[in-house]
């Protein structure tokens, strides 16, 4: 009788790693944020295909629930050849993080996150309209706002290398996300961040 209780107490024990693992390879639960603002709203729980279909759409801060890989994916749609395929845009992003493993042997997670956290832009301007005058002033970004901007600059790179080139988007996703995660400028989303903050000081 205690042989028939403990089969059915390991059929029913979890999964190990189920939520946690990104298309089914990679563990997100040893990623670590070095960026403590960014932190909170950096989601890897992916169950399954990063794809949730727009539940989260109308909820107040409801992309917060949404897993950064698909809000990823969903930036590489934004505008292009890849517009509206989410497929392709799920599979060029997955052959991605198994070259930069193949690559460097670490978790392409860790450099997916460090990526963001050096695309973030602290800092951005706003116009403050003083009579008939107006004003560029700098402001502190917000960390939803920073994550935001830090996604779609990475996408938007990755998508303007594939124009008037052979690479494929694969190849551009690989390169764009390998420089920001070390901080190198000549990445796209890098050179934006620079930009704003070089902006924003001159505005303070």
């Amino acid at each position: 009788m205690s042989d028939e209780t403990e089969t059915i107490q390991q059929e029913v024990r979890p999964i190990s790693g189920i939520g946690t693992k990104v298309f089914g390879k990679w563990d997100a639960s040893e990623v670590i944020c070095r960026d403590p603002g960014l932190a909170p709203y950096v989601n890897l729980t992916t169950v399954g295909v990063p794809h949730s279909g727009g539940r989260h759409a109308n909820a107040w801060f409801g992309k917060a629930k949404l897993s950064v890989v698909e809000r990823y994916i969903n930036k590489l749609m934004r505008s292009g050849k890849y517009t509206g395929k989410k497929q392709g845009a799920m599979k060029a992003f997955e052959e991605a993080l198994d070259t930069m493993h193949e690559r460097s042997g670490d978790n392409p997670l860790q450099l997916f996150v460090d990526a963001l956290c050096y695309a973030a832009p602290m800092e951005e301007i706003t116009r403050i309209k003083f009579g008939a005058v107006s004003q560029p002033k700098a402001v502190d970004a917000s960390p939803s706002r920073r994550l935001d901007i830090a996604l779609r600059n990475l996408a938007a790179g990755a998508a303007a290398g594939t124009k008037k080139s052979k690479r494929t988007l694969t190849q551009c996703i690989v390169n764009e996300i390998t420089k920001a995660s070390s901080g190198d400028v000549t990445s796209f989303a890098v050179a934006k961040k620079e930009e704003v903050e070089r902006i924003a000081a001159s505005a303070r």
